[in-house]
């Protein structure tokens, strides 16, 4: 009989924190369950010293562990912080740095927002690609030229380590690592619970400010048929002409809307779909290349192999949850 033992998550409350990132993960990860009522994860927030860690909205929270915590973590979570060693001077301070030290090699890493820059003052993002907030992006990449920053994504996962954008970016990136666990029957009952959404398309570029059209034509009707209609969307053009814009306009119109160009949000979604059922259903493998709309059962090989390294099979054999099963 395999023992189960939940996946151990530590939290690290850094003064002064943000507040709504360092809540994000204890919330996501504590709800995830196994079907059969048992938590899936272990959470605890830890902090660097005793005591209450301030946050920049007028409370307070008290970590219920130390710097040992870290030490024990299959996963150590930076939520944002204002702290200035690494947000102003690139290094961490001792305590920070002397805690840093214990936590094992192969623990996966996280960060939140202005996480981020605790990662890269910690060399741990060096030679890798990254993201954070897009109002402090490029002070990141400033500060930290060895990161290769990405300020339009919403999250960036570079396997053992993942950064996302601000504060609601935490969330995707958490019911992002939950389905990459555990399958995305999952994360969906964790998104159902927290009342949000389960995946947003596009990137922070939307949210970027920017000149508000002048007019009321959007391309969210034509991108809810195409999500109902992905077996038989075949070109870019098929959107265009469901919106009825001219092509340079739906464009334009699509990454001020979503963040992504018309064709990787296409590629985006067939990819969702064809995870999907890989994960929920036993339909044959070149079906599901169909109804996704890949067209053929090798270009939907070749898609996931490059977006995350599995065959269709290897992925089925892996996420497929109990429903599909019986």
């Amino acid at each position: 009989m395999t023992l189960h033992r939940p996946h151990r998550v530590a939290v690290l409350a850094l003064d002064p924190a943000v507040g709504y990132d360092l809540a994000i993960a204890p919330q996501i990860f504590a709800t995830a369950e196994d079907d059969r009522g048992r938590s899936l994860y272990d959470v605890t927030v830890c902090g660097v010293q005793d005591g209450p860690v301030r946050t920049g909205t007028g409370y307070a929270i008290v970590p219920t562990r130390g710097p040992e915590a870290l030490a024990w973590a299959d996963t150590v979570v930076v939520p944002g912080t204002r702290m200035p060693g690494p947000r102003h001077q690139g290094v961490l301070p001792p305590e920070l740095a002397d805690a840093w030290g214990s936590i094992r090699p192969g623990t996966r890493i996280m960060s939140i927002c202005t996480g981020a820059f605790v990662l890269g003052a910690a060399g741990v993002l060096d030679g890798r690609r990254a993201t954070t907030h897009w109002a402090h992006a490029e002070d990141l990449a400033r500060l930290y030229p060895a990161v290769q920053v990405d300020p339009e994504v919403l999250f960036v996962d570079d396997g053992d380590v993942l950064t996302s954008a601000g504060l609601g970016a935490g969330v995707d990136l958490a019911l992002h690592v939950v389905r990459r666990d555990h399958g995305s029957a999952v994360a969906s009952r964790v998104a159902r619970y927290c009342v949000v959404a389960p995946w947003r398309d596009g990137g922070q570029a939307q949210f970027i400010p920017a000149q508000v059209p002048t007019d009321e034509a959007s391309t969210a009707a034509t991108r809810t048929w195409a999500v109902a209609h992905l077996a038989e969307v075949r070109r870019v053009a098929d959107l265009v002409q469901h919106a009825r814009m001219s092509e340079r306009t739906f464009a334009r119109r699509f990454r001020d809307e979503t963040g992504l160009s018309p064709h990787a949000w296409l590629s985006q979604q067939r990819l969702r779909r064809a995870q999907e059922l890989l994960e929920t259903t036993a339909i044959p493998v070149d079906q599901v290349a169909d109804l996704a709309g890949f067209g053929t059962p090798a270009a939907l090989r070749q898609r996931l192999r490059e977006s995350l390294g599995l065959s269709p099979l290897a992925y089925r054999k892996r996420f497929r949850g109990t429903a599909a099963a019986s």
